[in-house]
């Protein structure tokens, strides 16, 4: 075993184990106790908040390599879904004092009233550079205020960790029933306003949607009804829609495309309407088209991911939180790669040749990150 001691920070109150055996020593905060989990780096520089509440980080404890986080608080409206899903995070610094106008509490409240762990005081790059180079690892997390360690068994929690590859998270998170979405996206000085009007009626699957994707096809103009992920060709005709789109989520694309990718293959068969996916979205769409999925090394998670669009050479600065890829030399016949990561060349979007079907690896309604690829709501919705 190789560990980092503390150093002059005092007796160390939290302690993350990794199952290779490497031990780091720092100060808990949030919620005590213990979780085991993935451990991802995320570099964006905000949005800890959003990133904390994004259904795509359940079963993922998530290194955040800017150093200055929990500086701006929390609030009430930049909650992506109603409780944290990312089991836990790993900082450099201490939260300081909340600084920022719409703030209305700290970070550390925050996450122990909604039972998240936390740990400060870790060498976040030498723990990036470990990920990079060994790919994501399976951890321990403990926050114990007495500083009593059991490593041993936090070693043994975390190689017993049974991992993402096979893993359907996409129910877990999921909406419990279906509803209708009016919220649009936030604008100055209103805040959130209720669409008005009709819309072009749309199908919303959620396999673990974030608020403001909803809220950006809202604000395209979409009348949204969401349905659970577990929802049949049946349930979507039913509400007679006009497009379908394919949200976001976590675990493994191929664990929810048993029982997603019927629907979406039935639903194309039965209809010509246009279909737009993000994310765990975008992946369930390319497994019904025919292609296939990876689990990558160490994944995507930032807002400063360069994409290419291979049909206008335009470069796209992106938000990004993805572990599984699309593997483009499965494509079939009658589907194309339209988008390209420049960090690593994996696909980052595509689209059939002959109907108006198109989906992205990337997150365009961003939440945090640039807004440079929200047009694509706006393309849903000309196809419509």
């Amino acid at each position: 075993m190789h560990m980092t001691r503390p150093g002059p920070i005092g007796k160390p109150t939290a302690c993350l184990v990794l199952a290779d055996g490497s031990i780091f020593y720092g100060r808990g905060f949030g919620a005590t106790g213990t979780t085991v989990a993935e451990l991802c780096f995320n570099t964006a520089m905000t949005g800890y908040q959003e990133i904390m509440t994004d259904p795509s980080y359940a079963g993922q404890i998530v290194t955040f390599t800017f150093p200055h986080i929990g500086n701006t608080g929390v609030n009430d409206e930049d909650d992506e879904t109603t409780e944290p899903v990312a089991a836990g995070m790993v900082v450099k610094w201490d939260p300081t004092e909340p600084s920022n106008w719409r703030s209305a509490g700290d970070l550390p409240d925050w996450l122990a009233r909604r039972g998240r762990i936390a740990i400060g005081g870790i060498d976040t790059r030498r723990l990036t550079r470990l990920i990079r180079l060994q790919g994501i690892p399976h951890v321990a997390l403990q926050h114990n205020p007495d500083g009593v360690f059991d490593v041993e068994d936090l070693l043994q929690k975390a190689r017993s960790f049974k991992g993402m590859v096979g893993a359907d998270l996409a129910r877990e998170v999921t909406c419990a029933q279906s509803y209708r979405w009016n919220e649009m996206r936030w604008s100055w000085p209103e805040g959130y306003r209720p669409r008005e009007g009709e819309g072009r009626r749309v199908v919303a699957i959620d396999y673990g949607a974030k608020r403001n994707i909803l809220r950006c096809l809202a604000s395209a103009g979409c009348d949204v009804t969401v349905l659970p992920a577990s929802a049949t060709a049946e349930d979507v005709l039913a509400h007679d829609p006009e497009g379908l789109f394919l949200s976001n989520g976590p675990g493994d694309p191929a664990a929810t495309g048993e029982y997603a990718v019927p629907m979406i293959r039935s639903v194309m068969e039965q209809s010509g309407m246009p279909v737009f996916g993000i994310c765990l979205g975008h992946q369930m769409l390319a497994l019904a088209l025919g292609a296939r999925t990876v689990k990558m090394n160490h994944g995507h998670h930032g807002a400063n991911h360069p994409v290419k669009d291979l049909e206008t050479g335009k470069v796209e600065i992106t938000s990004m939180n993805h572990g599984f890829t699309v593997d483009s030399q499965t494509l079939p016949e009658g589907v194309k790669e339209t988008h390209v990561s420049l960090f690593d060349g994996s696909n980052c979007g595509i689209r059939m040749r002959d109907r108006p079907v198109f989906s992205v690896q990337y997150h365009p309604e961003a939440s945090p990150g640039p807004m440079d690829s929200s047009y694509l709501f706006e393309r849903f919705v000309a196809a419509m």
